[in-house]
């Protein structure tokens, strides 16, 4: 096959692949909506837990911007909390949501969040919400460009989430990947919609050192790669 004619069919395939990302999430429809869901809210186990969940519902009530629906947060956590990481790295600090359910993990396995943002607005409602949870502590915000300021982190990450700017994927992958350590997890919002970055999609489906699934949930989805050992 000529090399003009593997690029067309190659591009193809990534308008094909993200459009079934798109169009095969499940339905949006609130649990509210349909009694026979059996995702339920979740159940605190403790004071602790309980004050993040309020937390997270006080800050559903005032102006959201990009934020992860409960049932991508609740994945978020649960895949830290069996992972037991202790350094998890966010690209997209927003108002803080995504950060309060990784704390729910981390206050579990002694790790911190180091996350980023350029946004002064939002990064200074994110520290209100953390506040109120009472999990300050277990978080660290670097206000600017994560393009710049997240590649300066030298210590091994085990969980990587990139919920920033969808068409700098590809380049947040590019720049952190080494520092994801074997066995680690990249994880990234927004698969289902808006549209998902196609080099993102295609740089964590061809890499032999990664293996990756899509979970298409009733948020915006979220794709899963682990890092090989």
């Amino acid at each position: 096959m000529r090399k003009a004619t593997m690029t067309k069919f190659r591009a193809t395939a990534l308008a094909c692949l993200a459009g079934a990302l798109w169009l095969t999430g499940a339905p949006t429809m609130s649990i509210a909506q349909d009694a026979s869901n059996p995702q339920k809210p979740a159940l605190p186990k403790d004071d602790g837990e309980k004050r993040i969940l309020d937390a997270i519902a006080e800050a559903r009530q005032g102006q959201r911007y990009a934020n992860v629906s409960d049932a991508d947060g609740r994945l978020l956590r649960q895949l830290t909390e069996a992972l037991d990481a202790k350094r998890v790295v966010e690209l997209g600090t927003s108002t803080g949501e995504s950060g309060l359910y990784f704390s729910l993990a981390l206050r579990k396995t002694g790790g911190k969040l180091y996350t980023y943002d350029i946004d002064p607005g939002r990064v200074e409602v994110a520290k209100a919400n953390f506040k109120k949870a009472g999990v300050e502590d277990l978080i660290v915000i670097t206000l600017g460009d994560a393009h710049e300021t997240a590649p300066k982190n030298t210590e091994p990450i085990d969980v990587l989430f990139i919920d920033a700017e969808k068409p700098g994927y590809d380049a947040y992958l590019r720049e952190l990947l080494p520092l994801v350590r074997p066995g680690g997890l990249i994880l990234a919002h927004n698969m289902r919609r808006p549209e998902p970055n196609p080099k993102y999609i295609e740089a964590v489906t061809t890499n032999p050192d990664l293996d990756t699934s899509f979970v298409l949930m009733d948020g915006a989805g979220i794709s899963i790669t682990l890092k090989k050992r």
